[in-house]
């Protein structure tokens, strides 16, 4: 054969005006055996298949049956997982499976930062810390409570109670996060103006050390350990407002959901209670749910931000379990074992996922996907058991008190830039909508 190439001459006319196809240039013989092997009901043998496919992509570059757009017979096939062509089959029975590559995004292992939180109580029935709206968190040592602004880094001594053996049990922050309620070792509930530091009032009608408290609206609802729920209208002199008797045991979880509706109280009797927000027909309060199926005490509840009637607890050491329920039909959605005693339950407002704090044994945090159920990570740090979670106003951040005297933030919710951005906007323009209506 002759080693000398054609020399190409550039055509001396550009065309007419019209487009007329060359036969030269199209390819008659492939289209031809193209629609004959498609007509063409005989079954090759595997070999032959693969002899065929390695001469066309050896002639022409690419294989016949990729080449196909739109198949007339037969079924239509499907790209191999994670591979991307652009000659691929358009139009399929099943769904083209998308790219490999996780979509996960980055959780940091370590805290952001450590505080010391000396001579905290450790005590799995307390609830030591809350994070107000307005980025303050407070935090009981002992028989103080100490306020850290998130913002500024100014930490302040709140209160100091006036006999040594007198504690705080429990703290939490009004909606709007300039007052604080304080629960105490000696039966008291007492409700602090952040502004101006000071002391507004003083509520006395429990008779034993109050452990948990929950806002909704003007209406602050305090768990003791004689197992009962009073009501406090913050408004009036009159503040105790109702009783609710649903616990043997100590009240030690206790959350209003957001939308105000429902009130769940979780116990040492491993009761959870669910209250609603009006009394009933006799004037008494009764729950509308009792759930029965921790076989341990049950500090951990939590409702879920984007279904309002879709709650999650967790059960102490004898139980171990994590369960989501439906408060309103009742069932309990899905139940997991979390291989430890579970201290604390927060949802994310930024994922579709919640934040587990655990004790004994291995003092982690756990964050899972939900509604799959699934560990997304572990948070591992603390040496002895978490007996608190509270989140930042901004949803991004977890702080996590335990029992070695250590708090330690999270930034575990971080939200991705993009999404951040438009959720702003969407809160700028909700704003300023209330603004005009305002006006």
């Amino acid at each position: 054969g002759k080693s000398g190439s054609k020399i190409q001459s550039t055509p001396t006319k550009a065309g007419g005006d019209r487009y007329i196809p060359n036969r030269s240039t199209m390819q008659m013989d492939m289209a031809n055996f193209l629609l004959t092997k498609e007509n063409d009901p005989a079954e090759e043998s595997p070999t032959k298949k693969e002899q065929q496919k390695a001469w066309a992509v050896n002639l022409n570059g690419f294989d016949i049956e990729e080449a196909k757009i739109l198949r007339l017979s037969g079924k239509p096939q499907n790209a191999p997982e994670g591979y991307q062509n652009n000659l691929k089959v358009l139009y399929s029975q099943k769904m083209t499976p998308g790219s490999s590559r996780k979509n996960g995004r980055y959780i940091p292992s370590m805290p952001e930062r450590i505080l010391d939180a000396p001579e905290i109580r450790n005590d799995y029935y307390l609830n030591l810390i809350d994070w107000s709206s307005q980025n303050v968190l407070a935090v009981a040592l002992d028989n103080s409570v100490y306020l850290w602004n998130n913002t500024s880094g100014e930490i302040i001594q709140l209160l100091q109670m006036e006999h040594p053996d007198d504690y705080i049990s429990s703290v939490s922050w009004i909606k709007e996060g300039n007052y604080l309620a304080v629960g105490t070792s000696n039966a008291e509930v007492q409700l602090w103006d952040i502004q101006h530091q000071k002391r507004l009032r003083n509520m006395t009608s429990h008779s034993s050390r109050v452990g948990s408290l929950s806002w909704n609206s003007y209406i602050l609802s305090s768990g003791a350990r004689t197992g009962h729920i009073h009501h406090h209208d913050v408004r009036v002199a009159e503040h105790h407002v109702a009783t609710l008797a649903g616990h043997t045991q100590e009240v030690c979880g206790l959350k209003w959901s957001l939308d105000g509706r429902y009130l769940a109280s979780g116990g040492n009797d491993n009761l959870v209670n669910i209250w609603p927000c009006t009394q009933g027909d006799s004037g008494d309060f009764a729950p509308v749910q009792t759930f029965t199926q921790h076989q341990g005490a049950v500090k951990a509840v939590a409702w879920c931000p984007w279904q309002s009637n879709v709650l999650a607890t967790g059960g102490g050491t004898s139980d171990r379990h994590i369960r989501i329920w439906n408060v309103c039909s009742g069932t309990c959605l899905s139940a997991v074992d979390a291989h430890s005693q579970v201290c604390s339950i927060l949802w994310s407002t930024n994922y579709k996922e919640f934040i587990s704090g655990h004790g004994f044994t291995q003092n982690q945090l756990v964050i899972w996907k939900y509604p799959t159920m699934a560990k997304v990570t572990e948070l591992q740090g603390h040496t002895a058991r978490v007996l608190n979670l509270t989140m930042s106003p901004d949803g991004a951040t977890v702080a996590s008190a335990a029992a070695d005297e250590t708090l330690r933030l999270w930034r575990c919710f971080e939200m991705d830039p993009i999404k951040k951005k438009e959720k702003e906007k969407a809160n700028s323009a909700k704003s300023s909508i209330i603004h005009q209506s305002i006006r």
